[in-house]
């Protein structure tokens, strides 16, 4: 499958999920899907990243923040089943609360 029709398959992905969320009474804020390689070199020397293959730089990753009366819910507890529907789309989905070397809450990938 091109680049192109994955992150059309994302982009679907993402919006099934944002429906999920505020089904369930969520509110987001949009955080960084698109970065450059230079912003990851950042990300990766500053410890805030822990790879260069990120799917950010394709275009196949997107930070998400979820908010519950104006509150970012930033625990892998609270935002559990969001990547446990988020993963059941589609099986090269992953969520970074379920990374097993960096918590990632925000990030959902494709």
């Amino acid at each position: 499958m091109s680049l192109g029709k994955r992150q059309e398959v994302f982009a679907r992905d993402v919006a099934a999920l944002l429906g999920f969320a505020f089904a369930r009474g969520f509110e987001v804020r949009i955080g960084e899907a698109e970065r450059t390689v230079a912003q990851q070199e950042i990300y990766v020397r500053e410890g805030k990243s822990k790879t260069m293959a990120s799917k950010h730089l394709d275009r196949l990753a997107v930070d998400l923040f979820f908010t519950c009366g104006g509150q970012v819910i930033w625990a892998r507890e609270g935002l559990a089943a969001l990547g446990e529907y988020w993963e059941s789309l589609r099986a090269g989905n992953k969520w970074g609360g379920n990374f097993k070397t960096f918590l990632d809450t925000p990030h959902f990938e494709g």
